[in-house]
């Protein structure tokens, strides 16, 4: 009411949202709005995801469109929350990590904003994918919301209550994690790092994913190891990320990143994007 035109919207490219703790101390947190709207449907249906960033986190959120606008898909946004190495995870659940996540995982976390692109519901070939929304099916629609469930918000955080999305990303996937950083006297510069989403066995996720919050949405990443600098180990990813946030899309995109940052005059702080791949 009296809103007509501003519900026309702005024409953004891209918006966040600002939950703690100004709103949700009071309101009901943002939670599903930041999820349908990162989602490639809706209660309307299908229809190409939009870009929105969690805590309103500007940058992550321009990564987040770095990543969409190439590649026409959904994009995860995630905390990066714990390092898991071999030798913790088998003092707490028993279980040695195997195949991809041998070296150790990165457990990718958010309480609202990650899409339900990323339950690992859509396929191709019968392996797990993040579509582009015109290639998605109804048939897929209904598995990914299957797959995720509405749970009662943590009071700890949002003290206004709410529901946040919880469902774990399924299936192996090629990911690139990015991140832009601002650096004093320099301005924008870009992160990236390759490697694959892991599906870990139950009785492993589910005691990893009580240690944090069992309410929200797991993506377990394992970073494609290079054997120096950054990338000299699974805990050096996570020890030389700029933020607690990263963005992340299906695909290793990495060699697109670069060309594109070359071309915004934007420094590449870190990547395991092989020599190979690189345009010159």
């Amino acid at each position: 009411i009296d809103y007509t035109e501003e519900a026309e919207g702005h024409n953004a490219l891209a918006a966040g949202f600002q939950g703690q703790r100004q709103w949700t101390d009071h309101f009901p947190n943002g939670d599903f709005m930041e999820t349908i709207l990162n989602t490639s449907f809706d209660w309307n249906g299908i229809r190409e995801a939009f870009v929105f960033a969690t805590e309103n986190d500007s940058l992550n959120g321009i990564s987040m469109l770095f990543n969409h606008l190439l590649t026409d898909r959904a994009q995860i946004f995630s905390d990066i929350r714990t390092y898991w190495s071999p030798k913790a995870v088998k003092r707490v659940t028993g279980k040695e990590l195997t195949g991809l996540a041998k070296d150790g995982i990165l457990h990718l976390i958010n309480s609202g904003a990650t899409t339900l692109d990323a339950t690992g519901q859509q396929k191709e070939e019968g392996k797990s994918t993040m579509k582009p929304f015109w290639e998605i099916t109804e048939e897929e629609v209904k598995r990914c919301l299957k797959s995720t469930k509405w749970s009662p918000a943590n009071l700890e955080y949002f003290r206004g209550g709410g529901y946040s999305s919880t469902f774990y990303t399924q299936g192996i996937m090629p990911v690139t994690m990015v991140r832009i950083n601002l650096i004093k006297g320099l301005g924008p510069v870009l992160q990236i790092a390759e490697g694959y989403t892991v599906d870990l066995p139950p009785e492993i996720h589910h005691i990893l994913d009580e240690r944090t919050d069992p309410t929200w949405p797991t993506t377990w990443f394992a970073p494609i190891l290079t054997g120096r600098g950054a990338f000299k180990d699974v805990y050096s990813v996570m020890n030389n990320w700029g933020a607690n946030h990263g963005a992340i899309s299906y695909g290793h995109i990495g060699k697109d990143l670069i060309t594109l940052s070359s071309m915004l005059r934007i420094p590449v702080a870190m990547h395991n994007v092989s020599n190979e791949k690189i345009f010159r």
